[in-house]
């Protein structure tokens, strides 16, 4: 069996640099905002918990989707089952 890395390594560097720099902008642009520092803070806040909860719900994404094709191929009756249905 091949195996083959599903990204490049330049896809996976554009990522990255895209994800690094989004980031820095954002807290730039919340450090240069004309705010209360309390304002600020519920902004970066709220922005590190969106970018966590990204990651995770990709993770997830793609652990279900591995589940199902590896169920799809190792368990052919379950899904026998549920199609006649």
């Amino acid at each position: 069996m091949n195996y083959r890395r599903r990204n490049t390594q330049a896809f996976t560097f554009l990522a990255w640099t895209s994800f690094v720099l989004s980031c820095a902008f954002m807290f730039i642009g919340l450090y240069n905002m004309d705010a209360p520092l309390v304002e600020k803070g519920y902004y970066a806040v709220c922005a590190c918990f969106l970018i966590m909860s990204s990651f995770v719900l990709q993770k997830t994404i793609r652990d279900n989707a591995e589940d199902d094709a590896y169920e799809k191929e190792h368990m052919p009756k379950k899904f026998e089952k549920e199609e006649t249905k």
